[in-house]
């Protein structure tokens, strides 16, 4: 019955909570604050392109804090280890079907970690490919190819893989293409402009995804 309770009012928390979004801090030594720039442009964005209304500075978010749950979305990037304590995968799983949303952008280097870590988050589900007529291409901006590839590191093809919980996304992670990217300022990484553009709109639609379910 308690955890009954908890799940309700958490699930509450995370959907009548602000517009707010995240970054989410983790264990084990990677990366978690690259490409710092991103999640500001993308709020930037998403503000001024789909009239949302997002506070312009994200705030940062530790994997097993109480206050993850104050947050619709969260955003995890890195290029290298993330380990999750039993504590902390237990609360970013109570957070994800509570409402939360998880996505996550591999900076390269971030796959076999990852995997490894979802699997004490959600250990009976399988990251799978999502559908090109999945929703989350399909919002304010239409990708009817799926995912775009915005950097390259392998010249493999870009994947977006997602967590189903009881039919919906609560996880939706980027591969071979790192959106995160094509978020931050463009001379960092010099992406064309189409190319920023496209990483962007694909940002904005992950957050209006998210707001809406």
């Amino acid at each position: 019955m308690k955890q009954i309770i908890f799940l309700f009012l958490t699930y509450i928390s995370v959907s009548t909570y602000a517009q707010d979004v995240a970054i989410l801090k983790y264990n084990g030594g990677g990366d978690w604050y690259a490409n710092p720039t991103a999640i500001p442009n993308l709020i930037a964005f998403t503000n001024q392109n789909i009239k949302t209304n997002i506070s312009k500075s994200p705030r940062i978010v530790s994997v097993g804090s109480e206050d993850l749950f104050s947050f619709p979305i969260v955003f995890m990037t890195g290029h290298g280890n993330i380990y999750l304590s039993d504590d902390e995968a237990k609360n970013l799983k109570n957070y994800l079907i509570s409402g939360g949303f998880l996505h996550i952008s591999d900076n390269y280097g971030l796959d076999k970690f990852i995997r490894r870590e979802l699997k004490k988050v959600f250990s009976k589900l399988e990251l799978i490919e999502i559908p090109v007529n999945h929703p989350i291409y399909n919002q304010s901006y239409k990708f009817p190819k799926g995912i775009p590839k915005i950097h390259e590191h392998d010249k493999k093809q870009a994947e977006g893989f997602g967590l189903f919980h009881n039919g919906r996304l609560v996880v939706f992670y980027d591969h071979e293409t790192d959106l995160s990217d094509g978020w931050e300022d463009a001379e960092i990484h010099n992406n064309p402009k189409n190319v920023r553009e496209k990483a962007l709109q694909m940002g904005a639609n992950i957050i209006e995804y998210a707001f809406k379910n």
